[in-house]
């Protein structure tokens, strides 16, 4: 079974397996796209909610990656839901390959290439330069915005 993001309504992705996917995605869609997710949710496509307990799994996880920040809520359901359907995720999105690493969850990438490695993400403060691991609004010493960075 495959989970579908939202890239795989845009670039027509095309699977005769099973398909599921969360509500949603249908309202990251527009035209032609929206159309698909239309046409494959009346050929039987599974509409999915995941579990609370999984939807924080998933948090945690990305917390931890430091990708938590990136992920919309419409990701880290999907996330959950191939968690849960012990299903393949078909995405291009970076954090999420990233965060679906983590978890198990197997992906297959339509029109990007996949990631290579895990990642853990850092904070630095675009002013004074300080590094922190956990995400903030500001820097705490001196205020300025914070971006993230890769470590390596």
């Amino acid at each position: 079974m495959y989970i579908l993001d939202a890239s795989a309504f845009i670039n027509e992705f095309h699977t005769t397996d099973r398909v599921a996917t969360v509500p949603l995605v249908r309202e990251e869609l527009e035209g032609e796209a929206a159309y698909r997710y239309d046409a494959r949710e009346g050929a039987g496509m599974h509409i999915h909610i995941p579990n609370e307990e999984t939807i924080d799994t998933v948090r945690r996880v990305a917390r931890d990656s430091g990708d938590d920040s990136v992920l919309s809520e419409t990701d880290v359901r999907l996330l959950a839901t191939a968690f849960e359907l012990d299903a393949t995720l078909v995405t291009d999105d970076y954090a999420m390959q990233n965060v679906a690493d983590r978890i198990e969850v197997p992906v297959q990438v339509i029109d990007q290439e996949g990631i290579e490695e895990q990642r853990s993400w850092i904070f630095q403060c675009q002013g004074c330069g300080r590094e922190f691991e956990e995400e903030h609004d500001r820097c705490p010493i001196c205020g300025t915005g914070l971006a993230r960075k890769n470590p390596s």
